[in-house]
């Protein structure tokens, strides 16, 4: 099985680092997806459900309200500093939930889990089959999956117009395999289906969402937003303070057309995906 390590690294580094000071801020960029994603898991009380990719933390408590006053939720990630986060806020909500510091594509799971869920946590594993063949362990009979992931990035505006408005600001980009691990590599809805039911999966069903993404209050806000997650956060990680200053303005500028009555609320277009164990 291919390697995860360069993902290891980059969510134990800066990028990691970014996301758990920022999660409250991040939490609310994705707040139209997680409304959307959290009943279609369905979860019920007495069930036991093991959150794949869970970083700070904000759905596994979530999914843990909705399993009291007999179920439990387990939170399963790569990155130290969002689990840590993730440790804290459980504790000061004073709710028992086991966060786990491992790669899913690898863990020894067992099958205990009613549901196992995903929001934005799957799109990275250098090799998705594998991974979700060890994934489907986790399932008990008669067990399910569900999570969200991105759709293309075109459709996806909040990533789309940033880097392109700042495209000729950045160091000279490879073209990009759309099936390598990042946001978007589960894109293509036929090849999920097919990985998803080699890895054992049966009954998949991809619906839909077309929502939007929180920005910002102003152009200003948004353009920091997209200097912060996204394509364009990491393709100008190493810049330096006056050309992030440079991309700051121009992408300013292209996302003053995305501005709504709420803030600026570019497109964000999801798979809502679900399957049986």
């Amino acid at each position: 099985m291919a390697s995860n390590e360069q993902q290891i690294e980059y969510w134990n580094g800066r990028a990691g680092q970014r996301w758990a000071a920022q999660q409250e801020r991040i939490d609310w960029n994705l707040a139209e997806i997680t409304e959307a994603v959290i009943p279609f898991a369905r979860a019920k009380p007495g069930e036991h459900i093991l959150d794949i990719g869970c970083g700070c933390g904000t759905a596994t408590l979530m999914l843990a309200r909705a399993v009291r006053p007999n179920g439990s939720v387990a939170g399963v990630d790569i990155s130290a500093p969002m689990l840590a986060v993730a440790r804290a806020r459980a504790h000061s909500g004073q709710a028992d939930i086991p966060f786990i510091e491992a790669d899913a594509s690898a863990y020894d799971f067992q099958p205990t889990f009613d549901l196992v869920f995903s929001r934005f946590g799957v799109m990275f594993f250098a090799d998705p089959f594998a991974a979700f063949a060890n994934i489907h362990k986790a399932v008990a009979p008669k067990g399910r999956l569900a999570f969200v992931c991105w759709r293309s990035m075109p459709e996806n505006m909040w990533a789309a117009a940033p880097f392109a408005a700042a495209k000729h600001l950045l160091p000279p980009q490879e073209a990009p395999d759309p099936y390598a691990p990042g946001p978007f590599a589960f894109a293509d809805g036929a090849r999920l289906t097919d990985i998803l039911s080699r890895a054992g999966f049966h009954d998949v069903a991809l619906t839909k969402f077309d929502g939007a993404m929180n920005m910002g209050d102003t152009a200003a806000e948004a353009a920091n937003e997209a200097l912060n997650i996204g394509p364009l956060a990491r393709a100008a990680a190493e810049l330096d303070d006056a050309a992030r200053a440079k991309i700051l303005d121009v992408v300013a500028t292209a996302m003053q057309k995305f501005a709504t009555p709420r803030g600026i609320a570019p497109a964000a277009a999801c798979w809502l995906v679900s399957a049986k164990g």
